[in-house]
């Protein structure tokens, strides 16, 4: 460790000595830590982010805000990305179509039926 030769770079994460991380170190120390709370091994930093999206949609966040919020430079990026994991507006869109294609007695008409 550096400790008074290390200068703040703006970064939030970085090496002990104030380096970029790389891949291999996130994947080194989050190994590390699955291990430690004794977690299946096989978990990465990516299901941490599908399951961030997930949670997110589960909770009715729209499109718009997801993909800002994960870094995508465009909505569709994150509709192509996280298509199983954006369920709330599939519903959402179901849940309309019910209502669209509803009888008289609330209840969905087969093809109009």
């Amino acid at each position: 460790m550096r400790g008074m030769e290390w200068s703040p770079t703006g970064r939030v994460f970085t090496t002990r000595s104030g380096e970029p991380l790389d891949a291999a170190n996130v994947r080194r120390d989050f190994k590390a830590i699955v291990k430690k709370a004794g977690l299946e091994l096989e978990w990465t930093p990516r299901e941490l982010r599908h399951s961030f999206v997930s949670l997110l949609s589960d909770h009715g966040i729209p499109f718009e805000r997801i993909a800002l919020l994960v870094g995508h430079s465009s909505q569709a990026t994150t509709e192509a990305v996280y298509r199983k994991q954006l369920r709330p507006v599939i519903t959402e869109g179901a849940e309309a179509m019910d209502e669209i294609f509803a009888d008289d007695d609330g209840e969905a008409d087969a093809l109009g039926a």
